[in-house]
């Protein structure tokens, strides 16, 4: 079965040595969240991985991918998915850019 993998923790130090508190907070989510991601553990909603990509200012596919499959432009595949909210998500932790 494939399974959905990331480089948060590679993003996380190219960014500076980021914690993992740091993506959790700018993410809105616990730093329990990002554990579990980085250790493929949990499978992110769709809205998870986009703000999870927006921290590091990236395309999504740079943060998650399929293991063991081609990265390059144009494949498609399934994945392994489990739907429903974030786990341990806590909203008032949150932070939406101010309207301009």
């Amino acid at each position: 079965m494939n399974e959905l993998a990331n480089r948060i923790r590679r993003l996380r130090f190219d960014n500076g040595e980021m914690t993992q508190q740091e993506p959790a907070e700018r993410a809105g989510v616990t730093r329990q969240t990002i554990i579990a991601l980085e250790a493929n553990r949990y499978v992110p909603s769709l809205l998870l991985a986009f703000r999870t990509a927006a921290v590091f200012g990236v395309p999504v596919e740079e943060v998650f991918h399929i293991a063991g499959e081609d990265r390059g432009p144009g494949r498609i595949s399934q994945a392994r998915v489990f739907f429903g909210p974030p786990i341990w998500y806590n909203p008032r932790l949150a932070h939406d850019p101010a309207p301009a």
